[in-house]
């Protein structure tokens, strides 16, 4: 197993190519894992390198330690920072949700703020028993501003949307599960071993097809039944003539396992 890293501000990202996955640390547990706005800003370099690494398959992000996941950003440089960059923020946090590869969110303990803002621009969530999430910025006099309002609404709708951001609500792992808002809750042992084994079955599948389904899922987010289903329709057709379809099918009438290759 070899993994590489690379250091940026507070941020460590490690390389398995055995497992085929990059996995992006939020480091600075003796903080709270907490990430600074340089950090945001990096995000979308960092992202950008793995997406045109072809020996990444997946994406992790977890935090440091053993208490949390992150606690959000930090209020004095939140202060020190000029109104129209904060405008921005969002575009950042975004990066997972641009990525077209698939991205998962190791979540433990303490999930609040711009943590769980990055963790609901992933693809999956996977969180250990004791997380608890929320977007806690009404007590600041603040709303979230890195994505917050718009996906959590999406995610679980209006009425829970409200009921947490607006009561700055802390939601337990169990109850966020229910809501829709967690792909799995696992206790505090198991946490490791249930992300990794969604790698491993995530890495069986066309890396090309994996990438058209999850652009065609986020754009459902924002058009019309009817542009969705016409885009589905063309990304169905352009799949139909790749390499990795014709070896799914004679894996199929083959009985075997295929090996897909991304062409």
């Amino acid at each position: 197993m070899t993994i590489t890293e690379q250091t940026y501000d507070h941020i460590r990202v490690e390389k398995n190519a055995e497992k085929q996955t990059a996995t992006i640390v939020f480091d600075r547990p003796e903080k709270m894992n907490y990430i600074s706005m340089l950090g945001r800003e990096q995000l979308t370099e960092i992202f950008d390198g793995l997406n045109q690494d072809d020996e990444v398959r997946v994406i992790i992000l977890k935090g440091a330690g053993d208490v949390c996941f992150s606690a959000g950003g930090s209020i004095p440089e939140f202060m020190a920072t000029h109104q129209e960059k904060l405008s921005h923020l969002a575009e950042n946090v975004a990066a997972p949700e641009r990525s077209p590869k698939p991205v998962i969110a190791q979540l433990q303990g303490y999930t609040f703020g711009v943590g769980l803002e990055l963790a609901m621009a992933c693809d999956f969530r996977i969180a250990r028993e004791d997380t608890l999430l929320a977007l806690p910025e009404m007590n600041l006099g603040m709303i979230p501003g890195s994505g917050g309002t718009q996906r959590i609404a999406k995610i679980v709708g209006l009425t829970r949307a409200k009921d947490m951001i607006m009561r700055a609500r802390k939601i337990p792992a169990n109850e966020a599960y229910q809501w829709g808002l967690l792909t799995q809750v696992v206790s505090k042992g198991d946490l490791q071993q249930a992300v990794d084994s969604l790698v491993e079955e995530l890495v069986q599948f066309s890396p090309l097809a994996q990438r058209v389904a999850k652009e065609v899922l986020n754009a459902s987010e924002e058009s019309p039944l009817g542009v969705g289903l016409k885009m589905e329709g063309k990304a169905y057709g352009l799949l139909r003539t790749t390499e990795d379809f014709k070896e799914g099918v004679d894996a199929f009438v083959e009985k075997r396992k295929p090996v897909f290759t991304g062409k």
